[in-house]
């Protein structure tokens, strides 16, 4: 299956299929059920430039959350000097960015989130608190979207009504996963003295984000009352997408709202355990959107009258 995702998408020449299948492999490792969904779900001609994408976004990640903010600035720096190196040569050193710059050729797109993401990053660095709701958005804008939208404008509509409504929904989406991302993390960033729960909901609530209480609970319900509301919101994202994409979407929306419900459920425990969406559920789901694409597969290659 590989390599035929591969030749359907346009890959040629064996260093760079072996770059492409590096960046598989990292996601397979780093993001197994990410994985798992993007090969079963989408077309195969998508799938290795979505694996170079997160490959890429997993890879700046990494570099540039370790050390002190000052180091994070510099190794950042130093990253975006070596990606825009590789844009400009159209080559690199790094099998990870020879697969970006090829994808970007293939997607133009990508090159556009590709610079946002970056810039972005830059205010992923330096934050240490979410001060209200407002601040979510400006962060949320600035990163998150981005960060999003490095895979997500594969999928995107070429119709331009229909693109701003995908992109809206994109963001929808994922103020809803951030919000969310922020309460499951709570435990290990109370740790790291970077909470992205808004301060001002905090001191609302006179939540104490460091024990199970009774303010932690109604902060958890109040924020995962705002994540639901974004979710339903983004619920209509799969029907602006080529249909070949919708059951991807579909399980990724699908996934959020097993979070939404875990999260509601853990409540105030989120002060001292993480939470995350059940794995039978999610596998279930998964299933259940994979047999939706077998049956599409079958409908669009049945002639009229058969």
């Amino acid at each position: 299956m590989w390599k035929r995702a591969l030749d359907r998408a346009g890959l040629r020449g064996p260093r760079l299929r072996q770059d492409y299948t590096e960046q598989r492999r990292a996601v397979r490792l780093f993001a197994p059920a990410e994985y798992a969904a993007a090969r079963l779900l989408l077309p195969a001609a998508l799938l290795p430039h979505v694996m170079a994408a997160v490959a890429f976004m997993h890879d700046t990640d990494d570099r540039i959350d370790r050390g002190t903010p000052e180091e994070r600035t510099t190794a950042l720096a130093q990253w975006d000097g070596l990606v825009q190196k590789a844009f400009a040569e159209g080559d690199s050193a790094l099998p990870g960015l020879r697969c970006l710059v090829r994808t970007a050729e293939l997607h133009p797109d990508v090159r556009v989130h590709v610079d946002a993401f970056l810039r972005g990053c830059e205010r992923e660095v330096a934050w240490r608190t979410i001060a209200d709701d407002e601040e979510l958005e400006q962060y949320v804008r600035a990163y998150s979207l981005p960060a999003l939208m490095l895979t997500a404008c594969l999928l995107a509509p070429a119709d331009a009504s229909a693109r701003v409504v995908f992109t809206d929904g994109c963001h929808r989406l994922i103020r809803a996963m951030q919000r969310l991302d922020f309460l499951e993390d709570l435990p290990e960033d109370v740790r790291a003295g970077r909470t992205g729960v808004p301060a001002d909901a905090v001191a609302r609530h006179g939540a104490d984000l460091t024990r199970p209480g009774a303010g932690l609970g109604r902060l958890v319900a109040e924020q995962a009352d705002r994540a639901a509301t974004d979710l339903a919101a983004a619920a209509s994202l799969p029907s602006v997408v080529n249909p070949s994409y919708r059951p991807f979407l579909r399980a990724l929306i699908g996934v959020q709202r097993l979070r939404l419900d875990a999260v509601r459920r853990a409540g105030a425990s989120l002060a001292t355990r993480t939470s995350g969406p059940p794995a039978p559920a999610a596998a279930l789901l998964l299933l259940r959107e994979t047999g939706a694409r077998a049956r599409q597969g079958l409908r669009s290659s049945e002639k009229p009258g058969d």
